[in-house]
């Protein structure tokens, strides 16, 4: 892992784009922008891993993570695809827990590290933005719930338009700030690992949503064409 660095001033109106950022208190981002580091990461490389003590709130400002674990008998699990500006790592900053994931980088990433020390000393002496960081998680798991209910009622097409539409909204639905992604780099095993399918039925299933006009599949990426369509698809 590369050296750590402050990050420039000018980074803020680029957070401010994601929603539950956007929504905080001016001086509690400001809080947030001053005390952080900039950590660069190679592809593959871990920022932490299930079981670790909680370094801090993290947000992601380049390049892609994922949030998962590799389990004893090999297998792997694959909870989300942490693009920027998307922050997570809160659970371990309210419970004061290890971490319940591993979280590795996709590609050369950088992220944006507040340590819990210093974000606690802050919230010490301003226990109102504690209830920001209960937003965050309770974001976090409103999407749970939904994930969970999607599984018992919605057919795998609908269930992967639900979760490329989400992804192109950075996972911001109720509010989202800034104009949803096009382009959706995320590789067609991953799509498969989050949604607990085989590979071949998550590209079966994507040429049946291009075939519909939907979407477009590009080398590397999923070309998002018609995204009303797409949330009509799930929505119905």
């Amino acid at each position: 892992m590369s050296p750590k660095t402050p990050p420039p001033p000018s980074l803020l109106p680029a957070l401010r784009s994601n929603a539950w950022f956007g929504a905080c208190p001016a001086a509690f981002q400001q809080a947030l922008l001053e005390r952080a580091c900039l950590w660069q990461l190679q592809p593959g490389e871990a920022l932490f891993e299930r079981g670790e003590e909680a370094e801090g709130l993290c947000c992601v400002v380049s390049g892609a993570l994922h949030a998962g674990a590799v389990h004893a008998d090999g297998t792997r699990t694959l909870l989300a695809h942490l693009e920027p500006y998307q922050w997570f790592g809160e659970v371990s900053m309210l419970d004061d827990l290890p971490r319940t994931h591993d979280a590795v980088a996709d590609s050369a990433a950088s992220v944006l590290v507040v340590p819990r020390a210093s974000l606690m000393h802050w919230l010490a002496e301003h226990p109102a933005d504690w209830q920001h960081l209960a937003r965050l998680a309770c974001a976090k798991l409103r999407l749970v719930f939904t994930v969970l209910e999607d599984i018992q009622r919605l057919p795998l097409e609908q269930r992967l338009a639900k979760r490329l539409w989400l992804t192109a909204h950075g996972y911001d639905s109720d509010a989202p700030q800034a104009p949803p992604r096009r382009q959706i780099r995320v590789p067609q095993e991953q799509l498969a690992l989050m949604l607990g399918v085989s590979r071949q039925s998550v590209n079966k299933a994507l040429r049946q949503l291009e075939v519909q006009g939907l979407l477009g599949l590009r080398y590397g990426s999923i070309e998002l064409l018609d995204l009303p369509a797409l949330q009509r698809l799930f929505a119905a």
